[in-house]
């Protein structure tokens, strides 16, 4: 689901709100929740998840293409959790046929969708 796809659904299921309505609800959510991780604070949302950052250390690394010694620096990056409501209600959801982002069916083996690397969404 996308943030338009997101905006859509919210106008849609409460027709009181008009989709420009809709639209400054989803931003303000969305930035307060970012504002809250740069300053470093953890979020909670029950029944959903909760977002927190972890720390990733300096490291040297190397450019894949010429095989070069890269240092890449420490950082934080957001982490998100899966709260129990949400692992249950997608476990016994219906999932066959369902292709991910890569296109990939849910038959896929995991391994073929780990070795692309983390995927970086919000």
């Amino acid at each position: 689901m996308t943030k338009s796809e997101l905006i859509a659904l919210l106008a849609e299921r409460f027709p009181q709100l008009v989709a420009k309505d809709a639209e400054l609800a989803v931003k303000v959510i969305l930035d307060a929740m970012t504002e809250a991780l740069a300053r470093g604070d953890r979020i909670e949302i029950r029944g959903f998840g909760s977002f927190s950052l972890n720390h990733r250390p300096p490291r040297v690394g190397r450019n894949p293409r010429s095989g070069e010694r890269v240092d890449v620096p420490e950082k934080w990056v957001p982490h998100f959790k899966a709260g129990k409501e949400l692992r249950e209600r997608v476990d016994a959801a219906d999932l066959t046929g369902v292709t991910g982002a890569s296109g990939e069916s849910a038959d896929s083996p995991v391994f073929a969708v780990a070795a692309q690397g983390p995927v970086n969404t919000l």
